[in-house]
């Protein structure tokens, strides 16, 4: 965690506290927003590592800010915190931009886990090149997917996943391995997975005239396209 920069979007000044004081200590610079509009501002003029994102906020609930900020084109990593903690939720916040997510009250040593990983993932511990697949192409420089030269605004973690199917395609990529690859010994549950998939799948088919990515049943998943990539 040393040299990031973390916003704190968190209307209780307790849990904003707890946060700075353990992440200062692990090296980490903190700015802090009590409402979801000022977060919204922050997140847009600043250049964060991460964003700690709590659920219920003043003026702008969190997954409103979340929403925003990926349709504004904001690719920052967001790990949502919230008191809820039913599967509804879960989706909402990640059909909302979250990439990950911690229930309150939470580990402070999980939560530095979680960050650190979104963080070294978004960084780009990959090769800078472009990808090519049917009609899909992601530009790792760029950090963007694009289907029919359409521009997807996807999250940082379903960016990792479709780049992975997009690397192997038209072969598949077991869960363990998607799984391994984006959380390491910090493997979340399975329904975290199905919902990135879930929210992957609204934008990269949902919107088009027909389906890419692909499940094999209790193996993984693949890209299948009727017009190959060269």
């Amino acid at each position: 965690m040393h040299n990031t920069q973390i916003l704190i979007v968190e209307d209780n000044p307790d849990v904003a506290g707890i946060l700075a004081d353990f992440l200062e200590s692990e090296g980490a610079s903190v700015d802090f927003a009590t409402n979801g509009e000022h977060g919204y501002n922050l997140a847009k003029a600043g250049n964060f590592d991460a964003i700690i994102l709590d659920v219920m906020l003043p003026k702008l609930d969190g997954l409103s800010v979340a929403k925003q900020l990926r349709e504004y084109g904001c690719s920052t990593p967001i790990l949502m915190l919230t008191a809820l903690d039913e599967k509804k939720d879960l989706l909402a916040g990640f059909n909302s931009g979250a990439d990950d997510y911690l229930a309150k009250p939470f580990d402070l040593d999980e939560l530095q886990a979680r960050l650190a990983a979104l963080i070294k993932r978004h960084q780009g511990k990959v090769a800078k090149a472009c990808l090519s697949y049917g009609p899909l192409t992601l530009n790792s420089a760029e950090h963007s997917v694009y289907r029919n030269g359409i521009k997807l605004f996807v999250t940082p973690t379903c960016y990792r996943i479709i780049q992975l199917l997009m690397t192997r395609a038209p072969n598949v990529v077991k869960r363990e391995e998607i799984i391994q690859q984006l959380w390491g010994e910090e493997a979340p549950s399975a329904d975290i997975l199905r919902s990135h998939m879930y929210q992957l799948r609204n934008q990269i088919d949902k919107p088009f005239d027909y389906p890419l990515i692909v499940t094999v049943p209790k193996i993984g998943f693949k890209l299948e396209s009727p017009i190959q990539s060269e």
